[in-house]
């Protein structure tokens, strides 16, 4: 399959998450009815976006929990990603540039760990995780800057063996939209500047998205599809 990306030439900038999600859903509609299809959230940022996906195609919304390794003192900046299962991806360009030890590399990848497990039991419970293989995944976030999270997800979410896996943000530096090809069958990112300084910066309202959100956005997704 050809690998891909959309771009819209016209640059907008999102009120907030939720808009930004149902702006993206119009690039994914013919996804609408696919048979066993499923978006998947990366939690937190990411799960108001893919509600509004999920809920325009009509279908089952879950989570995928990964965590951003960030740079001690610019948390900000990824130096890679954990994802549920262990799988761990580093950026190796940016330890580089930061002179990131191997010590400190395992003792936030230690730190991130703990967090993504307790997040694992916060937003699932006894809920079992969704079957992935042989399904059409579309994987959610609300943006992608370096792009290590989304790409550690998706190499996890590949060993499960999908059917088809789609990324899917509003936002997204050039270069993290290519390096990301390599993992998925398509790309999809409404909006593609050149010049990119953070995710954030393109919503008006990038407020923290909290547990509570989470799972109330959850349960609400449940409820809709019942």
């Amino acid at each position: 399959m050809i690998k891909r990306f959309q771009v819209q030439e016209n640059l907008h900038r999102f009120k907030n998450r939720s808009e930004a999600g149902k702006l993206l859903s119009c690039r994914l509609e013919r996804y609408k009815n696919h048979h066993e299809l499923l978006v998947l959230a990366l939690p937190r940022g990411g799960v108001p976006v893919a509600f509004e996906i999920a809920q325009a195609l009509q279908v089952i919304l879950d989570v995928f929990l990964v965590r951003k390794l960030g740079v001690p003192g610019l948390e900000e900046l990824a130096m890679g990603a954990v994802a549920s299962g262990g799988l761990r991806m580093l950026q190796r360009d940016v330890l580089d540039a930061w002179h990131v030890s191997p010590s400190t590399i395992e003792a936030v990848t230690e730190t991130e760990l703990r967090e993504l497990q307790r997040r694992e039991q916060r937003y699932r419970g006894s809920r079992s995780a969704p079957e992935i293989r042989d399904h059409t995944i579309i994987l959610v976030d609300d943006g992608l800057a370096t792009g290590s999270t989304m790409r550690v997800a998706a190499a996890a979410m590949n060993r499960q063996r999908p059917k088809c896996l789609i990324a899917a943000v509003p936002v997204a530096a050039p270069e993290a939209c290519s390096k990301l090809k390599a993992e998925v069958d398509e790309v999809i990112c409404a909006e593609m500047p050149q010049t990119f300084s953070s995710v954030g910066s393109w919503y008006e309202d990038f407020s923290e998205v909290t547990d509570d959100e989470v799972r109330e956005l959850l349960a609400k997704a449940d409820h809709n599809i019942e």
